[in-house]
């Protein structure tokens, strides 16, 4: 795809597929906005793609920054394009008789809210422009219990849920709303459920996972029309016809 002169704004940018995906937007033609809470790491990166990229400091859980980065955004490179709510986590993994209460409404505040925060922002600037792209990462965790993510589950299953919401709500507008559920990707999240020792995505082997530009790749190809099938609904990478589609190995 040529996304010259569209901006991206990718939250949670700072290593995996936030990183991937802020490297994959930049090779695309694209400006790229990097958030994270770790500004050292997105302003390495920003700094490695160059001119096309800059990177600011957020916390998604908090709207008032995430409002911020989108009118920093807007400062930099003039429009925002495509938002990527990518930052989540899944620590700590535990059983739900056993879950700290103010841990697992953390997870919610990045997972769930921080998403809704990355639409609330985008939309009105997206509206007002004719049209944008509001991109998810998502989970097989959203369809089903997995033992000890009750977290995870649950912020995951919203997260889809909005994703429905801002299709139904905006499509008309412009809005192309897509979840991609990538699998098991080859991350840092998956290096701290291996060391949870809870059910059996636990027990995968490194080999198991997707590397995390194959996701970025799976991103950009959603920004095109071929893609349309899916708004509002989930792309998912274990689907073999998706990735061909997307010219993957």
């Amino acid at each position: 795809m040529d996304l010259t002169g569209k901006t991206a704004l990718i939250t949670g940018a700072s290593r995996g597929i936030g990183a991937a995906a802020a490297r994959a937007f930049a090779d695309a033609g694209a400006n790229v906005v990097l958030l994270a809470r770790s500004t050292d790491a997105v302003a390495r990166i920003a700094g490695e793609i160059g001119a096309k990229a800059v990177a600011m400091s957020c916390e998604v859980s908090r709207y008032w920054e995430v409002e911020q980065a989108v009118r920093n955004a807007l400062t930099a490179f003039g429009s925002l394009d495509i938002l990527v709510n990518n930052a989540g986590v899944i620590e700590p993994v535990s059983h739900l008789a056993d879950a700290d209460p103010d841990a697992w409404g953390a997870v919610i505040d990045i997972n769930l809210k921080g998403v809704f925060h990355g639409m609330r922002a985008a939309l009105p600037v997206m509206i007002g422009a004719g049209g944008g792209t509001i991109l998810t990462i998502g989970s097989g965790a959203a369809h089903g219990p997995v033992e000890g993510w009750s977290h995870y589950c649950s912020s995951k299953a919203g997260a889809l849920m909005l994703t429905r919401m801002a299709d139904k709500e905006n499509r008309d507008k412009g809005i192309r709303a897509l979840s991609l559920s990538p699998g098991t990707v080859a991350t840092q999240m998956q290096r701290e459920i291996k060391a949870s020792g809870i059910n059996p995505v636990s027990q995968l082997a490194w080999e198991d996972h997707i590397p995390p530009e194959w996701v970025a790749r799976t991103l950009v190809w959603m920004c095109s029309a071929e893609a349309d099938g899916f708004l509002g609904d989930e792309v998912s990478l274990r689907d073999e016809g998706i990735r061909a589609k997307v010219g993957l190995a």
